[in-house]
């Protein structure tokens, strides 16, 4: 088998601005496992609030090349446990090698994962789509680009929070919801849920930080909306931890590890009776199409990364202007690679 590591530009079709800060451009890292005639993609975003870099997750696969190289997809479950713990410091790059397995797997067995794992997809969820902050004049003008959408996700943190809420509902009927990135205080949450509830918020994301766990209880305890949690949930052991303080969560494939974690949390939260959201970064088809094989899983979805990019790198699973998310009925992650960079 044979690993290449392709750093790619991804250009974003308006400055994307949440509660951590802003970017217009970033290099993401796509890893390619080939195996003789298939070659399986996978994805790892940039976020610079979480300390990492195409170089640093490239600098952490290169220290297994030999490893990887020698290894085989037999099963990708069991792939992923024969590399996690060389890469535990760095489930980004293990997210991107997890995914690559997963569409190798696929397309050597000529099927789709989502088919592999059993599900169907007569009913799925509708992907939201997101609304970076900025002045609210701007905001409503991405609503408008994409105005079909059933649900946006807004992104909020900012001295006139309600004010912009107020705002974007008198330009559609869709459902709302609201992510502040840990922007908020206890108290804050629960002064605006009832106001946002009023004005069709379907549930509020992540509003604390996740070290406030005093104030998590209080919101919970006390908030008329539902509370999903993302910065608070990062990787496996802390499903449980959400358990008494959030409704739902959000799972990240590249904060947990990849594919195979992202099952298991899953697995985990229906368990213990939490809805299961699973949401993107910005990040290309790649990463979207691996995200797309859990959808028949989902309560709700967050699948938009590569609408709001000027530029991709790949076709697959793919979210339309109506919110609907489309199979391309190709083996493993649907994924046909297309390249902006060279390789690595």
């Amino acid at each position: 088998m044979q690993m290449t590591l392709h750093v790619v530009p991804l250009r974003l079709r308006h400055r994307f601005t949440i509660a951590h800060g802003s970017t217009d451009l970033q290099h993401n890292l796509i890893v390619e496992l080939r195996d003789g005639e298939h070659a399986g993609y996978g994805e790892a975003s940039t976020v610079g609030y979480y300390g990492n870099s195409a170089a640093s997750m490239g600098a952490s696969l290169e220290r297994l090349r030999d490893a990887i190289e020698a290894d085989h997809v037999d099963v990708p479950a069991a792939f992923w446990a024969r590399h996690a713990s060389a890469l535990a410091a760095d489930p980004f790059a293990l997210c991107a090698l997890d995914q690559a397995a997963h569409d190798l797997w696929g397309k050597r067995l000529g099927l789709p994962v989502w088919r592999l794992f059993g599900l169907s997809l007569a009913a799925l969820p509708p992907s939201d789509y997101t609304i970076g902050i900025a002045p609210v004049a701007e905001m409503v003008a991405k609503l408008r680009e994409f105005p079909r959408f059933p649900i946006y996700k807004i992104k909020l943190g900012t001295d006139d929070d309600l004010a912009i809420v107020r705002e974007l509902r008198r330009h559609t009927t869709a459902v709302f919801r609201i992510d502040a990135n840990c922007a908020w205080t206890a108290a804050r949450t629960l002064e605006l849920a009832p106001q946002l509830a009023a004005l069709g918020v379907e549930f509020l994301e992540q509003p604390l930080p996740p070290d406030d766990d005093d104030g998590q209880a209080a919101v919970f305890a006390r908030s008329v909306l539902p509370l999903v949690a993302d910065e608070s949930c990062q990787g496996e052991a802390d499903v449980a931890r959400c358990a008494s303080r959030f409704h739902g969560i959000n799972v990240k494939l590249t904060k947990c590890g990849g594919i195979t974690p992202a099952r298991r949390m899953i697995a985990s939260a229906r368990q213990l009776g939490l809805k299961v959201m699973v949401g993107c970064m910005t990040e290309s088809t790649v990463g979207i199409s691996a995200i797309g094989q859990l959808l028949p899983l989902l309560d709700w979805a967050d699948l938009d990364g590569a609408l709001l990019l000027a530029d991709d790198v790949a076709e697959g699973v793919s979210v339309g202007e109506d919110g609907i998310v489309s199979f391309p009925g190709r083996a493993g992650l649907g994924i046909r690679w297309r390249g902006l960079s060279p390789r690595a």
